[in-house]
């Protein structure tokens, strides 16, 4: 431990005659601060690096789903309509999706003068349908339109 004090007494007095007594311990302190400030830049520069990767990947995720609902809804408008009027309906067909996308379509008959929902068992021309895409069991896209029976 004594040999340590004497090196260091040594180092310091021999700094002492590149800088001067008075500007030994500021440059210590200068060098200290610029340190924690580096330190600062460092860990905005990191978390914001972070958010940033979170944005991407949310704005992705909306996207894809806004393209599935969307192709979704077009290959619905392109199958023939099916009458939920008669006991035998079947179901529209769905398209494929991503391993952790899903899809699902709800189609409900509505009356084209009020725009009121019927009942399951009536369907005069006019379907109010909804296309949902889930990620992960959460939803993140919806779209609307209208199926009519030409």
């Amino acid at each position: 431990m004594l040999i340590r004090w004497k090196c260091l007494k040594q180092l310091l007095k021999a700094a002492s005659g590149w800088f001067g007594r008075k500007e030994l311990g500021s440059a210590l302190i200068e060098t200290l601060v610029a340190l924690a400030l580096m330190g600062i830049v460092a860990a905005t520069f990191v978390g914001s690096t972070g958010t940033a990767a979170k944005a991407t990947t949310i704005a992705d995720e909306q996207a894809t789903a806004k393209r599935l609902a969307q192709t979704q809804m077009e290959y619905l408008k392109s199958q023939d309509y099916i009458n939920y009027a008669d006991p035998d309906h079947g179901e529209y067909l769905l398209i494929t999706t991503p391993v952790s996308y899903s899809t699902a379509v709800t189609a409900v008959p509505i009356d084209p003068l009020t725009g009121q929902p019927l009942a399951l068992d009536e369907d005069n021309g006019i379907q109010k349908i909804s296309v949902t895409i889930n990620r992960n069991d959460r939803e993140v896209a919806e779209l609307e339109s209208y199926k009519v029976n030409r």
